[in-house]
């Protein structure tokens, strides 16, 4: 009996000890002037031992189509624990089912390129314990979130220095039914500039006078493979320094659980060598 009772106090000291160290997780409404209404937030927050300093580095990480805010905490749950273990505030906003994450010169509800690269930025920075410049400040997403997050460090190189994408959606100008794209960029024809001046394979043709720090993956068995590789091989083409891996793994959680790990790192480093 006493054995079973220091076993089962041991563990219930674990699990407070754990959990009186886990990062933190706020679920907000940031409100958007452009938009004129508020965004719902998730804000994963680490714990801080007496050694870390207390302004931190912040990752923006965006959901792919059809998803929403809180894809990234319910259906990644380590990344807590990931949050905690390199010291990262991430910052998860939503972006509506189909946004693309851009200002629609068509829609005035939907304009959120704005709303993350600007006001939700100024709005993280005043309330939370960030350092408040472009070499702590990166930018990931899977699927429609990764052209977001390269669409985004791309167009605002100076507020954010790094970016990632994961299995993303890179050539949006060929994605021309069922994924909302048209409902954001209007007709395709009449449009055609939007359609071309803002897909990844031909927004990365402007490399921003800032230096970005850049990683793509994708899955092998991934529809949008071919994207990523034609990018891959644009970068290459116009010498702009990068990351790419490609891993067995397909369209889904199973391969962004295991691909998140690898951001985690690369964001980790640059912050390392960029943070001042």
């Amino acid at each position: 009996m006493k054995m079973l009772q220091k076993t089962f106090f041991s563990f219930l000291f674990l699990i407070l000890f754990v959990n009186g160290y886990a990062a933190s997780v706020d679920s907000i409404e940031v409100y958007s002037s452009k938009m004129k209404r508020s965004i719902k937030t998730i804000v994963i927050k680490p714990t801080l031992s007496k050694e870390q300093s207390k302004q931190l580095p912040v990752l923006y990480l965006l959901h792919g189509a059809f998803g929403a805010y809180n894809n990234w905490i319910l259906k990644v749950p380590h990344i807590k624990n990931l949050a905690d273990q390199y010291g990262i505030i991430v910052v998860c906003p939503d972006g509506g089912f189909t946004s693309w994450y851009f200002d629609s010169p068509i829609d005035s509800s939907y304009q959120y390129e704005t709303f993350v690269a600007s006001e939700l930025v100024k709005y993280i920075d005043t309330h939370y314990p960030t350092l408040a410049n472009r070499n702590a400040r990166a930018i990931s997403g899977l699927s429609m979130g990764g052209h977001g997050a390269m669409f985004l460090s791309f167009r605002h190189a100076d507020i954010f220095g790094a970016c990632a994408s994961t299995s993303g959606a890179l050539h949006v100008s060929v994605i021309t039914q069922g994924y909302g794209v048209e409902k954001r960029l209007g007709d395709p024809i009449i449009n055609k500039q939007y359609w071309n001046d803002w897909s990844v394979l031909n927004i990365i043709e402007h490399y921003p006078k800032d230096s970005l720090a850049i990683l793509i993956d994708c899955g092998t068995e991934d529809r949008v493979l071919a994207m990523n590789r034609a990018v891959h091989e644009k970068l290459n083409k116009l010498k702009v320094p990068h990351d790419y891996i490609e891993r067995p793994g397909e369209h889904n959680f199973i391969y962004w659980n295991k691909s998140i790990d690898y951001h985690f790192v690369f964001f980790h480093q640059y912050f390392s060598r960029g943070v001042k």
